[in-house]
C-alpha cells in the first residue's frame, strides 16, 4: 500500500530551513512525492519531528 502524503494543504516554506511549515517536506520532496519509493516516503515521514523542531528553532 502506498504511503499517504503528509500534505495538510498549508504550503508555506521556511526561508531558513527550506521545509514546508505544514508537512515539513522540502519543495523537491513535495514535487516528487508520487515518484518516490515507499521506503523514501517513510524516511521523510520519520524525519518529521526532527524537521519540525528545526523549523521552530529557526523562528518560523
Amino acid at each position: 500500500m502506498a504511503v499517504k502524503s503528509p500534505c495538510v494543504d498549508l504550503c508555506a516554506f521556511d526561508g531558513k530551513t527550506g521545509f514546508c511549515t505544514g508537512c515539513y517536506r522540502t519543495r523537491e520532496e513535495a514535487r516528487s512525492w508520487k515518484k518516490m519509493t515507499d521506503h523514501r516516503r517513510h524516511q521523510i515521514i520519520n524525519e518529521r519531528s526532527r524537521r519540525e523542531a528545526k523549523v521552530e528553532r529557526s523562528g518560523a
